[in-house]
């Protein structure tokens, strides 16, 4: 394959170039090695969290950060998580050693307030909410001071702006990985905090209801009712009465924990009703009462004073696995040895 190359390419013109293919394998190109020893010398392995895909630690930083003028006042964050069964949400400050829970509450303990499926929807995340927040404002003795909004209307509400003697729990927002999107459940949790009298900086932008402008100049728009709506659950409401009406197997299938707990459509307003005042009458949490349950152990067989028995294995010291794999080294080769005989 013969080639002319330009003048200015460094190469000669009117030369031969040998085709890829012809050319021997020591005269192959240079390839650079990128991830050398230099490489690897220089690498900084990522935080544990961050490898598992589970801590944002750009917004964790700003989350955290406390000014040197505030010296050692804590800051917290109000932390809402929602798993498939259940939203979580906690009021939680750091320190060195790690983050301390201040105060916990799940959607799971609504069965004692009267709600005792449909624990991950919009109005679950709003008792949860509203839970937490009588629940920590109780823990500093700020639960009589400081009501919040006993009625929930959808309407915006910041407790910073009431008349107080004592100053509201701040504590800012954290949703972990999830995108913020409008209408998202964690804006109930939300609410329900700020409606149960937490301090909590936001605006009703991401809320249901909420119309951003249309051109410039106008103004946005906030349907409070709409808001409502979702806290009382109508949104499941009408899911469900549409459902019975057009397939009723696939709404048996759907609803069965409601149909096996006596809840339709129409008692769905009711009961959060009814769970809002019995949240704000007692928001303790109360522990399950220990079983009492001992176990015995002989070597790798645990036994239970409840009946059952289970098998764990114990863990071995290094002599002892050296010695475990040594054995089997020396099985192996006596095999092979009385093969060959």
């Amino acid at each position: 394959l013969a080639q002319v190359q330009p003048s200015g390419s460094g190469i000669r013109p009117h030369c031969r170039v040998e085709s890829r293919s012809a050319r021997p394998p020591e005269a192959m190109a240079f390839v650079k090695v990128l991830k050398n020893k230099a490489y690897f010398k220089r690498f900084q392995v990522k935080p544990r969290r961050r490898r598992e895909g589970k801590t944002d630690y750009r917004a964790r930083r700003k989350m955290v950060t406390q000014d040197k003028n505030k010296f050692n006042s804590k800051k917290y964050r109000l932390v809402v998580r929602f798993t498939n069964r259940k939203c979580i949400c906690q009021v939680i400050y750091p320190t060195i050693r790690g983050d301390m829970v201040v105060a916990q509450a799940t959607s799971a303990e609504l069965t004692k307030y009267g709600v005792p499926v449909g624990h991950k929807n919009y109005a679950a995340a709003y008792c949860t909410g509203l839970l937490i927040a009588r629940r920590t404002l109780k823990r500093f003795g700020l639960d009589e001071a400081i009501k919040g909004k006993e009625e929930a209307d959808g309407q915006d509400f910041h407790i910073e702006d009431e008349e107080h003697d004592q100053r509201p729990f701040k504590c800012i927002l954290d949703v972990g990985l999830q995108t913020t999107t409008s209408g998202h459940r964690m804006w109930g949790a939300l609410k329900g905090a700020v409606d149960g009298g937490l301090h909590v900086p936001h605006s009703n932008k991401k809320f249901p209801g909420y119309k951003a402008q249309e051109d410039k100049g106008q103004e946005p728009e906030y349907d409070a009712d709409a808001h409502k709506e979702r806290i009382f659950g109508n949104h499941l409401k009408e899911y469900m009465e549409m459902l019975q009406e057009e397939d009723p197997t696939k709404y048996e299938a759907h609803f069965a924990k409601f149909i096996e707990n006596d809840i339709d459509a129409e008692k769905l307003e009711d009961m959060y009703t009814e769970a809002h005042s019995k949240i704000r009458e007692d928001p303790d949490f109360e522990a399950k009462e220990k079983k009492g349950i001992t176990h015995e152990r002989t070597d790798e067989n645990i036994k239970s004073s409840d009946g059952t028995e289970h098998v764990r294995f114990a863990k071995l010291t290094l002599e002892q696995r050296r010695a475990k794999v040594a054995a089997k080294i020396a099985a192996a080769q006596a095999k092979l040895m009385a093969d060959d005989d």
